[in-house]
């Protein structure tokens, strides 16, 4: 039985199955006799979707889009298997992206340099090339129509330089990727449950800050994240987000990671910090193992961060 959710507005998020069961999403949005598909997860991913395309009874032809929001392997590193799998598909991609999904070679080294050979290998398995004639890039504010709903690409850096977000204009949703951060379940209901992810190595504070604001500027009732499904009301909570990327920066800062040793005292900060600010929670112990891998990444990016551009 397939792993997915179906939602309002012919959207379903379906469970990308990364890591373990709700940590990445992948959304099928679906209009008359046409589908795109938002996010790729893995190649691991496939066999999930591919059930849920079965109990939905749309066939392969049907997928009229592939998009990544960005190529950051949990979200793209499926792309290339899809793409054989959905032969009349076309992927659209960030124009800074594009070149890594037509050769993911330089991808998976940068992805390897983060994770290890093995732990790469166990996360991502083959990652395939797709047709660079297949390949669509999506310019600031391009729009492309899926039968009746019209899909506004909006660039917004801040978590990579090579991310975009999705307007759909029949929910009023926003697919917003990484860039307005992460909310597993048990952090939906709290006050700031809605954190940054800032992992190497494109972390941009202003332009991040500047992003949520061009989100908001569409007045979106949802958003859907990848890390994980469909959030209401975000409205309710940009201040609290902007107030955590500036808490980010400044413990950063007073801390100045400037080797291996300092780098792992930030993460324990870090820990402290978002577990105190999601304070309302049932179960600190259950939040901390949940964003434990979260949280190492979101350190290692701040170090990474403050030692390339120029403040260290």
């Amino acid at each position: 039985m397939a792993e997915y959710a179906a939602l309002n507005h012919g959207i379903y998020c379906i469970d990308a199955l990364y890591i373990k069961p709700q940590v990445a999403s992948i959304y099928l949005l679906r209009d008359g006799d046409e589908v795109a598909i938002i996010e790729t997860g893995t190649c691991h991913s496939l066999p999930n979707l591919q059930a849920c395309l079965d109990e939905l009874g749309i066939d392969a032809s049907q997928v009229r889009y592939v998009i990544p929001t960005h190529v950051h392997l949990d979200h793209a590193g499926g792309a290339g298997a899809m793409m054989r799998r959905f032969d009349q598909a076309n992927l659209i991609v960030h124009p800074r992206g594009a070149r890594h999904m037509i050769d993911p070679q330089k991808l998976i080294a940068g992805t390897i340099g983060v994770y290890g050979q093995a732990k790469y290998e166990r996360l991502y398995g083959n990652i395939e090339p797709v047709p660079e004639a297949r390949v669509t890039i999506a310019e600031d504010l391009d729009r492309f129509s899926l039968n009746s709903r019209e899909l506004v690409f909006i660039d917004t850096p801040g978590h990579a330089r090579h991310h975009f977000c999705i307007f759909d204009q029949s929910s009023q949703g926003m697919f917003t990727g990484d860039t307005f951060g992460i909310s597993y379940a048990p952090m939906k209901r709290l006050a700031r449950g809605l954190i940054p992810t800032t992992p190497p190595t494109q972390f941009d504070p202003p332009a991040l800050h500047d992003s949520i604001s061009r989100i908001m500027s569409f007045e979106p009732e949802r958003l859907y994240l990848t890390h994980y499904g469909e959030f209401a009301n975000p409205a309710a909570q940009l201040a609290s987000f902007d107030r955590w990327i500036d808490e980010y920066v400044e413990i950063c800062e007073l801390m100045q990671p400037g080797d291996a040793l300092a780098e792992r005292e930030l993460e324990s900060a870090l820990e402290k910090l978002t577990l105190n600010g999601l304070a309302d929670g049932d179960d600190p112990e259950k939040l901390a193992r949940l964003l434990r891998m979260d949280i190492r990444l979101n350190a290692q990016g701040l170090a990474h961060w403050r030692r390339y551009s120029g403040h260290g």
